[in-house]
C-alpha cells in the first residue's frame, strides 16, 4: 500500500467510477461521515481519510510547522489524490475542509469536477462589513480553553454547535470525536482556522461548487454563506432546514438529498437556479 494512505488511514468504498473525495472538519475524523456515506456506496466511489493527526492517521508524521497553515491540509488533500491518480473528482468537505478543499483545487483545477462546501467559512473573524461571527476576543477565549482544559471545552461545546438538544446522543458522539484528537494538535488546528483569510481567494475559484448553510449556525453564520456565494463564481447556495454546524450527522437524509441534487446535475443551469432564502423557512 503506498504509505501517503497509511498514513492518512485512507478507505476506499463503493461501487461507482465517479470519485466523491470526504473531508472532515475540525476535531473529527472520516467516521463523522458515517451517517450518510452509505448512500453512496451503490452509485459511487467513495474516499474517506483522517488529516495528519487526526482519527488513526499516522500521528509520527505530524509537522507542527506544516500543519500551522490550511495549506499543510490541503497537501494531504493532494498527496491523496496524486497517491491515487484520481481524475474528476467529487470533493466534500465539512467546515474548514470547505476552504481546505478550495485551497486544493486552486492547485489542480484539472483534477476537480465539483466541490461540496458544508457550514464553510472563508474567514471567521468579523471585519468591518464582513461578520465572520467571531471578535478576536471570542477567538482568543477559544484557544485558551482549547489549551487550559481540551476535554471540558469540548464537552461545552459538542451540545452547542450539534444545536439538536432533542437529539443528545448526537452531541455525545461528537464529543467523543473531539477528544479523540490530541489536544495539542486540536489547538494547532483551531490556530489555523480561525486566523485564516481566504475571502480574497473565492474570485479565482473555477470549479463549481455548493454551499450547505444551516439555518442556525454559530460557527458559520448566514451572512458568510451569502457572502461566499456573492464572490465565487457558479457557487449554489443552499439554506437548509437543518440547524446547527454537523447536518451531515443530525440531518442525514436532507444533506444526503441536497448534495445528489447537486452531483447529480438536477436541472440547474446556473447558481442563481438554486438559491434558497432564508425567509423559504420562516415558518
Amino acid at each position: 500500500m503506498h504509505p501517503i494512505l497509511i498514513r492518512n488511514n485512507v478507505k476506499i468504498l463503493g461501487e461507482g467510477s465517479q470519485v466523491l473525495l470526504f473531508a472532515h472538519g475540525f476535531g473529527c475524523a472520516q467516521n463523522s461521515w458515517k451517517y450518510i456515506t452509505d448512500a453512496f456506496l451503490e452509485d459511487y466511489k467513495v474516499i474517506l481519510f483522517d488529516y495528519v493527526g487526526s482519527g488513526d492517521s499516522d500521528l509520527s508524521q505530524y509537522n507542527q510547522k506544516k500543519y500551522a497553515t490550511l495549506e499543510g491540509y490541503a497537501c494531504d488533500v493532494i498527496d491523496i489524490i496524486q497517491a491515487l491518480d484520481l481524475k474528476n473528482i467529487i470533493f466534500i468537505g465539512h467546515s474548514v475542509s470547505s476552504m481546505i478543499g478550495m485551497i486544493a483545487a486552486l492547485q489542480l483545477p484539472e483534477v476537480f469536477k465539483k466541490l461540496v462546501f458544508i457550514g464553510p467559512s472563508p474567514r471567521y473573524l468579523n471585519d468591518g462589513d464582513y461578520i465572520g461571527g467571531f471578535n478576536a476576543e471570542d477567538i482568543e477565549t477559544i484557544f485558551m480553553h482549547i489549551a487550559q482544559d481540551y476535554v471540558a471545552w469540548s464537552k461545552q461545546l459538542a451540545p452547542i454547535v450539534m444545536d439538536n438538544p432533542d437529539k443528545p446522543e448526537l452531541s455525545d458522539f461528537l464529543q467523543e470525536c473531539f477528544e479523540a484528537t490530541d489536544p495539542s494538535v486540536a489547538l494547532a488546528f483551531a490556530m489555523a482556522t480561525f486566523k485564516a483569510d481566504y475571502r480574497d481567494k473565492l474570485k479565482n475559484l473555477e470549479v463549481p461548487s455548493l454551499t450547505l448553510q444551516c439555518r442556525n449556525d454559530v460557527i458559520a453564520p448566514l451572512s458568510v454563506g451569502e457572502f461566499i456565494h456573492k464572490n465565487t463564481p457558479e457557487n449554489f447556495l443552499v439554506v437548509m432546514k437543518a440547524s446547527g454546524h454537523f447536518p451531515h450527522i443530525s440531518a442525514p437524509d436532507e444533506t444526503i438529498r441536497e448534495i445528489k441534487d447537486f452531483i447529480e446535475d438536477a436541472g440547474l443551469k446556473s447558481a442563481s437556479d438554486h438559491l434558497y432564502k432564508p425567509q423559504d423557512f420562516a415558518h
